[in-house]
């Protein structure tokens, strides 16, 4: 059995490992346009000087050897045969397959403002090319901007704090991980960077980019009429999947990414994918067990996604704890909302008819364990008879006769 991975990030490497486990002699060949392996979640570190290229590798060092993995390292593909079962790359070498993922991934969406995609001194930060450009031009930029306050522009501004540079920051929302959070969690972190000299626009969006003679950005137009210097913009607002190599083979894609069941199997058979190439959680936890789940239906042994809660995020910017699970705000007024504000921090709970709809704790995650617990067993917390702050395992779990713990889904109404 030949299986061939496109792609060597999260959901690629943990794809790579399961079959691996579940296979011991099927031949594995991993293809990507990266040299090297890297987590592009600690890119910030990189930009920081806290980590160096190898630093970034989450994989063993041994990793290729280990797991007998063929890796065709800056390697692009650029079409799929499903007829043929093959992949043709860039170089125009033919790879066959049995068995293949797509875990590509994605990258960095330029939106079409007026100057962006022209201008010479716009970048993203999605890859170690772009955070490469960033540290050669930060020297000589005497006012960086942040375009969008998600997860990556906040470790963007990290990153950059650590280089003794204070960007400004402009999001069209109306507060920052406005994905993740409620406007209460996102004002800590938005006083903790104006303690650091971040300007911050909130509200706003970059409606025009004014150049020099060279093409190079040297003044932004935002949608309130307001202008700001710039002679650096780094584009965080968005990412779009790196599917185009898909266009005009059979496997399905719409306006997200790429589309796969929850066994990770696309409308092809024998074809899967994984992360964040969907488009549609592109978080780290999500793609390792994106890959997890592919990984082991390609090697024959039947998984499905089906217990894990997508859209999780743990973040601690500044020194600052804090996990969002699910919605951080109620959709309507039938969703009930719970706080808790204290020394300890803030905890919001977000549920209808008795089960979980989303949360945010901030400062202490101790609760955090029961809470996922809650959420990942769907229990009915209606039926737990104390405050839902106060809830513990012992709610909940019952003690087996050799002291170990179990659950026991109660069917019956109260």
């Amino acid at each position: 059995m030949r299986y061939v991975i496109l792609g060597s990030s999260a959901a690629g490497v943990n794809a790579a490992k399961e079959i691996r486990r579940v296979d011991r002699d099927g031949e594995i060949l991993m293809i990507s346009r990266d040299e090297t392996i890297y987590s592009r979640c600690i890119l910030h570190h990189y930009l920081g000087n806290i980590r160096n290229i190898q630093q970034l590798d989450f994989t063993e060092p041994d990793f290729t050897e280990k797991y007998r993995i063929k890796f065709l390292k800056g390697r692009e593909a650029v079409f799929v045969n499903c007829r043929e079962h093959a992949v043709l790359l860039e170089d125009g070498e033919r790879v066959s397959f049995d068995r293949l993922l797509i875990a590509t991934g994605s990258h960095t969406f330029i939106p079409p403002v007026k100057g962006m995609r022209e201008a010479g001194n716009v970048v993203g930060f999605r890859n170690l090319c772009d955070i490469d450009r960033i540290k050669a031009a930060l020297p000589k930029a005497g006012h960086v901007v942040v375009m969008g306050a998600g997860l990556v522009g906040l470790d963007t501004v990290s990153g950059l704090l650590d280089n003794k540079v204070k960007p400004v920051v402009v999001e069209l929302a109306d507060h920052l991980l406005c994905k993740q959070l409620d406007k209460k969690a996102a004002s800590v972190y938005e006083a903790a960077m104006d303690e650091k000299g971040v300007k911050q626009y909130y509200g706003v969006g970059v409606q025009e980019l004014f150049t020099d003679r060279d093409g190079n950005v040297k003044e932004l137009l935002l949608s309130d009429g307001s202008k700001i210097p710039c002679d650096f913009l780094i584009v965080t607002a968005g990412v779009r999947a790196n599917v185009e190599f898909l266009e005009g083979c059979r496997v399905e894609t719409d306006r997200f990414g790429l589309l796969f069941n929850e066994s990770g199997e696309t409308n092809v058979p024998g074809i899967y994918g994984a992360g964040d190439v969907s488009g549609r959680a592109p978080i780290w936890p999500v793609a390792v067990k994106e890959g997890i789940i592919a990984g082991s239906n390609m090697a024959g042994v039947k998984r499905k996604m089906t217990d894990f809660f997508a859209s999780k995020s743990t973040m601690n910017f500044f020194g600052i704890p804090t996990m969002s699970l699910g919605q951080a705000e109620p959709k309507d007024v039938t969703e009930l909302v719970e706080t808790q504000e204290g020394r300890e921090g803030y905890k919001k709970i977000i549920h209808k008819n008795g089960r979980i709809l989303g949360a945010v704790i901030q400062g202490d995650l101790s609760y955090s364990g029961v809470l996922q617990q809650l959420i990942a067993r769907r229990i009915d917390v209606s039926k737990v008879k104390k405050p839902i702050f106060e809830i513990d395992y012992s709610d909940f779990f019952h003690v087996s006769d050799n002291f170990e713990y179990y659950y026991q889904e109660d069917t019956k109404d109260e």
